[in-house]
């Protein structure tokens, strides 16, 4: 969606909103600041909306203006006439072979979710040693040296691999259904590069608050995972033309199990990485956001 412009009320807003409609251009309103903003859902169409606009707030009581209410209702019946009548004539595509997820086929999250997948089998979800002292950020304590392994034998890759061991199988359960969605939004309404450096900046930023804080003996995916709440949840909120939004009731159950998970009732968690991981998305989300409003449209 894309900000046409502002008017002073509500009632004058919702007027423009059923010119528009009327004239085939979706809108939504929204109270801004004393203010009502109104923003185009077909962007093709958003300089067109932009002129009709400006002649409203010219002249608000022009009669196409005034006969705008009666048309969109009319708009409107007809077009949820025409839906009910496909639907009932119309076995779409659709509903034979659905859809492979709410955002289409993300490769880059179905990637994360592979290997998080293969390594829960190597490792047995987190009971082999073997495998999963090899992707912890460190074999040794934390009192024995900064990144050892990482300083002394060039291992770069501890810092992103315990986001792919879990423990468990609720753990790899719980953290792919968020990672899948949130990351497939991420992927269609923008692009999997964001998606791969909100990972790896989060995992990274996360992953060495939980190991200086707390010691190396940490993985999951789940600061990763706050990572994109708070990224998701202020981006959308912030910059509502990104196409990305955390709905109340997800946004509240992922701050409540963040807070349950403090308890110990859930067992050892890396409560560090969660909280660090949220911090930095909504930090990320919220910069962004700020610099893709300043861009001219």
């Amino acid at each position: 969606m894309r900000h046409i412009g502002n008017l002073p009320d509500e009632t004058k807003a919702r007027v423009f909103a059923d010119f528009l409609f009327a004239k085939g251009i979706k809108s939504e309103i929204e109270p801004d600041e004393g203010a009502w903003s109104i923003w185009a859902k077909d962007e093709e169409r958003f300089v067109e909306a932009q002129k009709w606009l400006e002649q409203f707030r010219k002249h608000p009581a022009a009669e196409e203006f005034r006969s705008a209410t009666a048309a969109a209702a009319a708009a409107r019946a007809a077009e949820a006439k025409s839906l009910a009548d496909y639907h009932r004539r119309v076995r779409g595509r659709r509903s034979i072979w659905p859809k492979f997820g709410n955002y289409g086929v993300g490769w880059l999250t179905y990637s994360l979710i592979i290997v998080c997948v293969i390594v829960a089998y190597y490792s047995k979800l987190g009971e082999n040693p073997d495998v999963v002292r090899k992707l912890f950020m460190s074999e040794q304590p934390r009192s024995a040296g900064f990144l050892p392994e990482i300083i002394q034998n060039g291992e770069v890759w501890r810092l992103f691999t315990p986001m792919f061991v879990h423990f468990g199988l609720a753990h790899i359960i719980f953290n792919m259904l968020w990672l899948y969605n949130l990351g497939c939004m991420i992927e269609a309404r923008q692009s999997w590069w964001i998606l791969l450096l909100v990972v790896a900046g989060s995992q990274l930023i996360s992953g060495m608050a939980q190991y200086l804080i707390i010691g190396p003996d940490f993985g999951g995916m789940s600061g990763v995972v706050y990572a994109l709440v708070g990224y998701v949840w202020m981006r959308g909120k912030y910059d509502r033309k990104s196409g990305v939004f955390l709905d109340r009731t997800n946004l509240i159950i992922s701050l409540v199990w963040l807070v349950l998970c403090f308890t110990g009732l859930l067992g050892p968690i890396a409560n560090v990485a969660h909280v660090a991981g949220l911090i930095t998305g909504m930090i990320w989300g919220r910069v962004s956001a700020h610099f893709a409003s300043a861009r001219p449209e």
